[in-house]
């Protein structure tokens, strides 16, 4: 596969493969796109019934490849933040994503290794995921720069756990999330390719009209509650996250040490300084 994500159909199935596995499928504004368009075509072919999302390599997806934004501040607009651009650019990646929760075929993620920032609004897009128990979901940016623009944490956990996870920025590994409710099912990472090809066949002998109807009825439940305008909110949300003096430190901090020291920092659970402030000097980071 040379495509950023690559396309099969095998026995009523598409398999959408996620496909940059030396950046851990890092997401990019193209890979947006061309799962939104494999996700149509899938829709559009009459032989597929369920769809089928995995990651190429070591992970599902490591979420936005963000080195280089952070370093060269491709995604804070300086000195003045324009709120419209900045939207309208995230709500179309918010879009790409959620093609797998408007699609009329039901969507099945399976992970492995990572879904994490944006490749956890990826996957937990699907409608249903199956993950290996070792693997690990989170979203860290909630700590800084960043908030889930697909919203799914709390219409998949409810308040009280979703404020968990977003509140702390913490991951948690497959037969947590599966226990708490966030995903479907968890099993020994060497029993995730049979675990999801199970569910997909299961649901693969259903006639598309039936996969359809139930699909879209209870999609509307969701929406009854709000979840197109709390995305809108989330969008806004996440730009303003990036664009506050605390994300300005944080994208200060990778321009001048790297993204990697600066997740670093991020993920250690040390102060994120509040009004952003002086980025901590080399020695600092030294002490870690």
């Amino acid at each position: 596969m040379s495509d950023v994500v690559g396309y099969e159909v095998r026995n009523r199935k598409a398999y959408l493969t996620l496909n940059r596995p030396g950046r851990l499928n890092a997401i990019t504004a193209e890979m947006g796109r061309r799962l939104r368009e494999l996700v149509d075509r899938a829709n559009e072919d009459p032989g597929v019934h369920v769809v089928v999302v995995q990651g190429a390599g070591r992970a599902f997806s490591a979420g936005y490849d963000l080195k280089q934004y952070a370093e060269q501040g491709d995604l804070t607009q300086p000195p003045v933040w324009d709120p419209i651009k900045d939207y309208q650019l995230m709500k179309r990646n918010t879009d790409d994503f959620f093609s797998l929760w408007r699609s009329l075929k039901p969507t099945i993620a399976k992970v492995h290794g990572y879904a994490v920032a944006g490749g956890s609004d990826l996957a937990l897009s699907c409608d249903l995921v199956v993950m290996a128990e070792d693997a690990q979901i989170g979203y860290m940016p909630a700590r800084v720069w960043g908030c889930p623009t697909t919203a799914m944490w709390v219409y998949r956990l409810g308040a009280e756990r979703a404020k968990r996870m977003l509140l702390t920025g913490d991951t948690i590994d497959g037969k947590t999330a599966a226990a708490w409710g966030l995903v479907l099912q968890a099993v020994p990472a060497g029993e995730l390719d049979g675990a999801a090809e199970a569910l997909a066949d299961r649901i693969a002998g259903v006639p598309v009209n039936q996969l359809v109807m139930q699909k879209l009825m209870i999609n509307q439940a969701y929406d009854n509650m709000g979840l197109h305008g709390t995305q809108i909110l989330a969008t806004l949300f996440d730009g303003i996250a990036r664009h506050s003096p605390e994300g300005r430190w944080f994208q200060d901090f990778a321009a001048q040490h790297g993204f990697p020291a600066a997740v670093r920092w991020r993920d250690s659970g040390r102060p994120i300084p509040d009004g952003g402030g002086p980025v901590p000097a080399r020695a600092e980071l030294d002490e870690e």
